[in-house]
């Protein structure tokens, strides 16, 4: 994609997310409305520290674009996970820690070990339907490539009957929507360990993999804990204020599936940062907050439905929130994010959670 300068009338290459771009004959060219920044906060999983990465990426866009690797699961790669995707109950889990990075993070190595132990002891997944990509030596590393491959892993010979769980903790990121397929005029995006060199997963790469290929009886639950997730999987409906709202895309383009069905958490909005915290541990242990409170609603409340799991995952930030103490509220940051759920279809929100 490029875009001519007006005063010029140079021939330029279009940002991949940028507002305003400068022509080199001095020229300032609106990519969008300026109200819609990205916003950049210290406290979320998009840290300030990202900064200096977003403006060194503006810069390099147009070169690192055209290296990237086309976002679909590529046939002619080799699958490099050994196991063979087993039938009923699997799970793909992807923790980004981004270790070398100066925006590292440092609850997501806890967020996957966690939600492993909910799909086993609470839904009765078997421990050999769980993948997890993480940066520890017992893990393969969660970069673009292997989580691609994954992505094959779990959607390999789907079956009736089959119930599939995609977890991701890690940074995601905006960009703006050049297909008119989003509502608010941008894409959303989650970042895998070598996303500076080789690129996002968009939300449209997200949507052709997990989403449009489920058939009749596979059902798919997606957990994302990050920034910017809110319809991170470009589902048709999203859930707000107690009634569901037509996520549908204004090209008319299809984001449903075969005939499954797939359920969507994030941990915020499109427009909101998600938190890295410890403000939930007694021991100061860092985690994700929609992670935590996710884990624990389910594990408190038996029978918890959708709804019910909604609720209390609000309340939990809202009540962290209000115990900050006066004196130090310059320290202890406000959890500012509201955890959405989406939809393949519309359906009574009141039913029994399960996986």
């Amino acid at each position: 994609m490029s875009m001519v300068c007006q005063k010029c009338r140079k021939q330029l290459p279009l940002p991949p997310y940028s507002l305003l771009f400068r022509c080199e004959c001095g020229n300032m060219i609106p990519l969008g409305n300026s109200e819609r920044s990205l916003p950049i906060q210290e406290h979320g999983r998009f840290s300030s520290k990202m900064r200096r990465f977003r403006d060194k990426f503006r810069r390099n866009s147009s070169r690192e674009n055209s290296r990237s690797p086309s976002p679909s699961v590529s046939p002619r790669l080799s699958l490099i996970f050994t196991k063979p995707a087993p039938s009923g109950k699997r799970a793909l889990l992807c923790g980004v820690t981004y270790k070398k990075e100066k925006f590292r993070l440092r609850g997501t190595l806890h967020d996957v070990h966690s939600m492993s132990d909910l799909l086993v002891g609470k839904f009765n997944f078997p421990n050999d339907s769980i993948l997890i990509l993480a940066e520890e030596e017992a893990y393969k590393p969660p970069t673009r490539r292997n989580i691609l491959e994954a992505f094959k892993w779990l959607m390999e010979d789907l079956k009736s009957g089959d119930s599939l769980v995609f977890y991701f903790s890690g940074h995601g990121l905006r960009q703006p929507d050049f297909c008119d397929d989003e509502l608010d005029g941008f894409d959303e995006t989650i970042c895998p360990l070598d996303f500076r060199t080789n690129g996002m997963i968009s939300d449209n790469d997200l949507n052709d993999i997990l989403v449009k290929p489920l058939l009749p009886g596979v059902t798919l639950h997606a957990i994302v804990d990050a920034c910017h997730s809110g319809t991170v999987l470009d589902l048709p409906w999203v859930y707000k204020e107690n009634r569901w709202f037509d996520n549908r895309p204004p090209s008319g383009a299809n984001k449903g599936t075969k005939g499954g069905r797939v359920f969507g958490f994030s941990a915020c909005r499109d427009n909101q940062l998600a938190a890295d915290t410890s403000a939930f541990s007694a021991e100061k242990t860092m985690m994700g907050a929609m992670t935590y409170t996710f884990i624990k609603a389910i594990w408190e409340i038996p029978d918890i439905t959708y709804q019910g799991l909604l609720d209390h995952m609000h309340k939990a930030i809202e009540n962290v929130n209000k115990g900050r103490c006066p004196l130090l509220k310059i320290l202890q940051r406000k959890i500012d994010q509201e955890p959405v759920l989406s939809s393949s279809e519309k359906f009574n929100t009141n039913t029994r959670f399960k996986l």
